[in-house]
């Protein structure tokens, strides 16, 4: 639940309601370890191409198959967010929900924008590395059980 300033781009709605959202593309990973009271099998991995647009807020993330179609898209405001994947359309009460119902686990949003921005924005349990940064590579993992693993290449 994923991204340099050289692979940051900043898009403008136009109209009567401006807004200013950052927006990044890459490839995300993330590893979900198996809690210890439960079987090997209960290890979670999703990794896959995204773009994302948007603000803790509100915005929306789409994931892309190898061949580059539409494997998933999230969008999410204060009131609601939706997970749209192969022809169904689940509602959930906010964007925390979803990610953990999605990745087996929970992503601080706020912070992720953060890490995003380059900013080292401490997390419950989560721990980011940003010395890759430059190169458009963001690390966290999350220290309290279950451990997990989160790994972002951004592209320019």
């Amino acid at each position: 639940m994923l991204f340099i300033a050289g692979c940051t781009i900043n898009t403008r709605a136009t109209g009567q309601n401006y807004q200013k959202y950052n927006a990044w593309h890459g490839r995300l990973a993330i590893q979900v370890q198996a809690p210890a009271d439960a079987p090997a099998s209960a290890a979670q991995s999703f990794s896959a191409s995204f773009e994302l647009t948007g603000t803790p807020d509100a915005g929306e993330l789409i994931f892309f198959t190898p061949l580059g179609s539409t494997a998933a898209a999230i969008h999410w405001s204060p009131a609601e967010a939706t997970l749209a994947t192969q022809g169904q359309i689940r509602t959930f009460d906010g964007l925390a929900p979803l990610i953990q119902d999605l990745l087996g686990t929970d992503v601080p949003v706020s912070a992720l924008f953060a890490w995003l921005n380059g900013q080292h924005l401490s997390a419950d349990g989560w721990q980011v590395d940003l010395a890759n940064f430059a190169e458009g590579k963001i690390t966290a993992q999350r220290l309290t059980a279950p451990p997990a693993q989160l790994r972002l290449i951004l592209e320019p």
